[in-house]
């Protein structure tokens, strides 16, 4: 597993030729460019507090692999705008992008997944949540720009609060209705990965903090 290094932070491209695991924590606009190259994995876990993301990833050998883990805490009008493009045979694509609108503000996600015509056998998938904590306006586009019949893929949306069966029976074993919602926020943000991380620590802290 390897964090990101400072150089790798700043950089608004990187190339990525065997497998890496990096973190990620952004509190203010990110433009990014992941260029995964033939037989890499790239996992990671982006963690955005208060901020607006665009990321281009490019799937440019065979058997180019992403996982993408975003998560975002929302007080103010942001966007998610995220293309995956799947430029060569066999390359698989797993996003799953979650986000809590705290306020009444207005949070989306615009996911685009890509696979021209030619480019067979790849996997594309995208998993996409939003939980307003009261009455924000939230968006999910979740498309699939597939041109190709020999794919497996597949997408989710859902845009709502925390159910309130869930809420009540957390309150049932004598949590408080704050830190149940606190437990499920961060059971909804932080998934997977090295809890360890600063980037994950202060993420944590954020969640406390709502």
């Amino acid at each position: 597993m390897n964090k990101i290094d400072i150089n790798e932070e700043k950089a608004s491209t990187l190339n990525i030729n065997e497998d890496k695991t990096i973190y990620i924590l952004t509190k203010s606009a990110i433009n990014k460019v992941f260029n995964v190259g033939k037989n890499a994995k790239l996992t990671v876990y982006h963690y955005s507090i208060d901020s607006t993301s665009d990321i281009e990833i490019n799937l440019n050998g065979e058997n180019a692999n992403v996982e993408y883990h975003y998560s975002t805490i929302s007080y103010n009008d942001n966007i998610l705008k995220m293309n995956i493009n799947h430029n060569s045979k066999k390359t698989i694509s797993n996003v799953y992008n979650h986000g809590v609108n705290v306020l009444e503000n207005k949070l989306s996600f615009y996911i685009n997944g890509i696979i021209p015509k030619n480019i067979d056998g790849c996997v594309c998938n995208q998993e996409n949540q939003i939980i307003n904590i009261v009455n924000g306006q939230s968006t999910i586009l979740p498309n699939l720009l597939i041109d190709n019949y020999d794919v497996s893929s597949s997408h989710s949306a859902y845009i709502g609060k925390f159910r309130d069966e869930v809420l009540f029976y957390l309150m049932s074993r004598g949590i408080s209705k704050e830190k149940a919602t606190h437990l499920l926020i961060e059971g909804l943000l932080i998934s997977g990965g090295d809890l360890e991380q600063e980037e994950v620590i202060k993420f944590q802290t954020e969640i406390e903090n709502i």
